[in-house]
């Protein structure tokens, strides 16, 4: 069984026991949180139908705080003695899955 889940402004396609990194989710590490399924396939049966994914809950743990890759950002204008850095780095949050019911 998986679903497709809206997490952290994309959708991902999750079962029990996945890690994913998503944007940041406000709570400690060890607190759970729910998700919002969009979409359920267990074997055969692909359910979509609103009624039912609002009963339908993803909850998943949250392992950690983490980092993304830091992002260099430089623009240079020539002959006009312009030139600025900048850097970026993506805070994001780990989670693990840990179940998916109807």
């Amino acid at each position: 069984m998986y679903a497709i889940v809206r997490a952290g402004g994309r959708q991902e396609k999750v079962s029990v026991g996945d890690v994913l990194i998503v944007d940041k989710v406000a709570g400690e590490p060890g607190a759970s949180i729910d998700l919002v399924p969009l979409l359920l396939v267990d074997g055969d049966t692909v359910t979509s139908a609103a009624d039912v994914l609002a009963k339908a809950t993803v909850k998943a743990e949250i392992v950690e705080a983490a980092k993304g890759p830091k992002i260099v950002i430089q623009k240079f204008k020539n002959k006009t003695g312009y030139k600025k850095r900048q850097g970026h780095r993506q805070q994001l949050t780990r989670i693990r899955v840990t179940s998916i019911q109807k």
